[in-house]
């Protein structure tokens, strides 16, 4: 019964549903964007249960389900474009930075052509390091612009784009890692006769900015993870109660 229901202004559920929820429960989720994403999944899951009849059944104003959410989400997909926009840019300037520093570290050996054979375990490491720090920070910053050069309709907001910055996030904390690790081998390759605590206490310090990263963005990635694939879960109660 509580599908096919209509309201005195003609509204069945789905369109019910598609009307912007309360601050109170957007603000549960941290983002503009994923906020978005919840509200389209929360639309696409009831419109599941509903009759293919009432999915494009209009209201007194002459407005189907889906033309009530566009309108009544307009304001909060500008928000999400410009916060996922703002994300992507900031995060694409600090890929573009490690890109540079690591394909410029490619071409040098540390320590001169005399280590080559000194030291071969430590230049692999190097050389292992290096090559992943570039391709993670070139991933990325693909992802990013991916995410800067979308089209931004609705049904974007459901999986593309917070997937594109699940991976973009994800490849650029890589990166980073990577990048301390060739930062820290080239102490190892370069000092290693002399002053060994010189590396150490570098390699120390060069967990401070992964540690930075990971606590900073954390959060963030936790909760896009969370939202994408998570929230599959999430309506599993309410499809159980509308079955009842």
């Amino acid at each position: 019964m509580i599908m096919t229901y209509r309201d005195e202004n003609g509204n069945n559920m789905l369109h019910l549903v598609g009307k912007l929820a309360c601050p109170s429960e957007l603000n549960i989720i941290s983002g503009a964007a994923l906020q978005m994403q919840r509200e389209l999944l929360w639309f696409k899951e009831v419109e599941k249960l509903m009759q293919p009849a009432y999915r494009e059944k209009k209201n007194r104003q002459g407005k189907t389900p889906w033309a009530l959410f566009t309108e009544e989400h307009r304001d909060l997909m500008k928000d999400g474009e410009k916060w996922m926009r703002e994300t992507a840019a900031q995060s694409m300037l600090v890929a573009t930075l490690i890109a540079t520093v690591v394909f410029s570290a490619a071409f040098t050996v540390p320590g001169g052509h005399s280590e080559q054979t000194d030291t071969p375990i430590l230049l692999m490491v190097f050389a292992v390091s290096d090559g992943l720090a570039l391709f993670t920070s070139s991933t990325s910053i693909l992802m990013f612009l991916s995410i800067l050069t979308s089209r931004y309709a609705e049904q974007d907001f459901l999986h593309s784009l917070p997937s594109r910055l699940m991976f973009g996030l994800t490849t650029l904390f890589v990166s980073i890692i990577t990048m301390m690790v060739t930062f820290t081998i080239t102490f190892f390759i370069v000092y290693r006769h002399g002053f060994a605590w010189v590396p150490i206490l570098i390699a120390l310090f060069a967990t401070v900015p992964v540690s930075l990263f990971a606590s900073l963005q954390y959060p963030l990635l936790a909760d896009v993870i969370n939202s994408t694939y998570g929230s599959r879960f999430l309506f599993e109660p309410r499809k159980h109660m509308f079955d009842q």
